[in-house]
């Protein structure tokens, strides 16, 4: 007689099956629906059921503990609170064979450390963290802590009204790059010292919003034990680090970006995790959350393993950690790691280090699975986000809908405009006339995605030099290249991205070890390129034109290429009203162009609206257009002829 599970799991509910006289009470917090769900791998808020969670139980106030490990044979709940002995607080085995372990235990206190210990299938023991810990000990220790998320926030008008528009496709975007650890610190000398996430909401929430950035990216803040991985080597997936403070000052650091009118995105990687022995690498002895294939399993590029996208469990856990970065922290978008070594097998392999999927090609056909139920997911519960794929190959689609068979992200990084770019950027002036066409490539595919435009950490490290140090000629030439850098970025479609210190010109390269050079600012050179970025911030924000259209073809315009020669290019950034057109002219040369005529049609163009060679940024400030000399040629056609003076190496944005 087969049995029947609906009125075992009733009699489960009804029961708990306490024994008050065992120092772990069983009892669940699950219903078979969460079972099912979870294995299906469409259970997307296990971080309300599994982990530790103070609940009242018989009128007594304690921690019921929930773990998944399927190839356990024995938990153990070890801590201060029984001397770390590994075998006097055993969790039970659920009855349903979906190898999740749980438990009570009376009087268990919040801020107590744990950890499980945990006995395999072949007797091998290991001591884990919990994977759904919301608080972590500091590193270098590596229990987990008991902890509530109670907090009152003061974002209401930030999340019911504001959030909508600050974070749509047709706002504007540019994001500040933050690795919070070393943008400051309270003692520069120590690379152990660190601002609390109070300290941060007090230094770094104004210099944001005075210098006018619309959005912050957070290098992952989830928690992590090595300081050299940044970050992506990621151990725990619902904590942010313990390194700034607790949970709630995490809150508050986004409560008061929040306030500011600064939107939060944090730095996400389900793409692969490390193998420090506390964390999810062989969590039960045996390849749980990981492939155990290591042709798929393991990761050559960072020595790190890939989560098994096919497992229902894993999908679940992956998902239910993004779902609550956004609904327990108010984040407002994840910028996802990695997306590339996600979707291909073969990614980082040579012939023999991988197998083609069941249809003889490269993808991983689970994960990319997973990616579209992520976002399908997170677009469905929280409408007013985004998701930014980290993705550079040609996968096609990426930031398209799933009905239209994308992947869903709301933004890709374009990573091929950043690398054309900075290999314009480097060329001496004289030759960039023979290279105009690498420049202007980025307008032949940009409206195939909806994409960012990044300078990010990536750029300015391991030997790649900072910004400031890729741009050519005498030092007067490479801040001038700088804030021409600055002006043809900003005024490209698309979101823009910039890693902390470029805004200023940092002169080394980034170490995470150490703060930014805030001195370098005493110089007018630095002073001048902060302000211009300032300035072009304004811009963003204030001009339609700017980021109305940035994402389709109504947005654009060249309007002159035919001056090679001369390295003079022109085109119009367009809002969905033609008085808010904005001509942008860029002279990548150190020579003044006297008297420049400009065709174009449209409306009238009367005001020098932001010259990147104004004194205020330690321009020259000795060719500026006063007023604009504008001539009538086709009053049928509305065809106007514009005589004007082009700074060297500069930007000119009119209106």
């Amino acid at each position: 007689m087969p049995i029947d599970i609906k009125k075992l799991q009733e009699q489960f509910e009804a029961e708990n099956f306490i024994d008050t006289s065992k120092p772990v009470w069983n009892y669940s917090l699950l219903r078979q629906e969460d079972i099912v769900n979870f294995q299906r791998g469409t259970h997307y808020s296990l971080f309300e059921k599994f982990g530790s969670h103070s609940i009242c139980v018989n009128n007594q106030w304690g921690m019921y503990f929930c773990v998944w490990a399927p190839n356990a044979r024995f938990v153990f709940v070890t801590g201060n609170f029984n001397d770390w002995n590994k075998v006097t607080h055993p969790l039970t085995a659920r009855w349903d064979q979906s190898g999740i372990w749980e438990g009570f235990i009376p009087g268990f206190q919040l801020g107590e450390v744990y950890k499980y210990h945990i006995v395999g299938a072949n007797n091998t023991a290991v001591d884990k963290g919990d994977p759904f810990a919301n608080y972590w000990e500091l590193r270098p220790m590596t229990a987990s802590i008991t902890w509530d998320l109670y907090y009152e926030w003061q974002d209401a008008q930030w999340m019911d009204d504001l959030r909508k528009q600050h974070n749509a496709l047709e706002a504007p975007w540019s994001v500040y790059e933050v690795h919070l650890a070393s943008w400051q610190r309270p003692d520069p000398s120590d690379e152990h010292s660190y601002n609390s996430y109070d300290q941060l909401a007090e230094r770094l929430v104004p210099y944001v919003k005075e210098m006018g950035f619309t959005h912050v990216e957070l290098m992952p803040v989830t928690e992590h034990p090595f300081d050299g991985s940044w970050g992506y080597q990621t151990t725990g997936y619902f904590a942010p680090t313990s390194r700034f403070g607790d949970p709630q000052g995490f809150m508050r650091l986004v409560d008061a970006f929040h306030n500011a009118g600064i939107g939060v995105i944090l730095d996400w990687v389900p793409s692969h995790f490390p193998y420090d022995a506390h964390g999810l690498f062989l969590f039960d002895g045996e390849h749980t959350y990981e492939y155990a294939d290591m042709r798929k399993g393991y990761h050559p590029d960072w020595n790190s393993y890939v989560f098994n996208y096919k497992r229902g469990e894993v999908k679940s856990f992956l998902i239910s950690s993004a779902r609550f970065w956004l609904e327990v922290f108010h984040i407002d978008g994840l910028r996802v790691d990695a997306v590339s070594s996600m979707l291909k097998l073969n990614y980082s392999r040579t012939e023999g280090q991988w197998e083609p999927n069941e249809f003889g090609g490269d993808g991983n056909i689970e994960a990319i699975k997973f990616i579209k139920d992520l976002n399908e997911t997170v677009y469905r519960d929280f409408p007013d986000v985004q998701t930014i794929a980290e993705e550079a190959t040609d996968w096609p689609g990426v930031s398209r809908p799933t009905f239209e068979g994308g992947l869903g992200f709301g933004m890709k990084w374009m990573m091929g405009w950043m690398h054309d770019t900075l290999d314009y950027f480097k060329l001496d002036s004289l030759h960039r006339k023979h290279h105009q066409n690498d420049f202007t490539f980025s307008m032949m595919y940009y409206y195939d995605e909806n994409f960012m435009l990044p300078i990010s950490h990536d750029e300015v490290v391991h030997g790649k030099s900072p910004l400031i140090y890729k741009m050519p000629g005498d030092l007067w030439q490479k801040f001038a290249n700088l804030r021409l850098f600055f002006t043809y970025m900003w005024t490209h479609p698309g979101a823009k991205l910039l890693f902390m210190g470029s805004e200023f010109g940092q002169t080394s390269e980034w170490n995470y070890k150490s703060e930014l050079d805030w001195s370098l600012l005493q110089h007018k050179s630095h002073k001048g390129a902060q302000q211009c970025l300032r300035a072009l911030n304004k811009i963003l924000v204030d001009e339609p034109a700017m980021y109305s259209n940035q994402f389709n073809t109504n947005g654009f315009e060249w309007v002159d290429l035919n001056h090679r020669e001369e390295s003079v290019i022109v085109y119009k950034r367009k809002g969905i009203k033609p008085e808010e057109d904005l001509l942008i002219l860029l002279n990548m040369t150190p020579e003044v162009r006297y008297d420049w005529v400009v065709e174009t049609s449209g409306k009238e163009y009367t005001q020098e609206l932001f010259n990147s060679d104004d004194r205020a940024y330690d321009g020259t400030g000795d060719v500026f257009n006063k007023e604009l000399r504008t001539e009538l040629t086709d009053d049928t056609e509305k065809r106007y002829r514009i005589t004007l003076n082009l700074p060297p190496l500069a930007g000119l944005i009119l209106k």
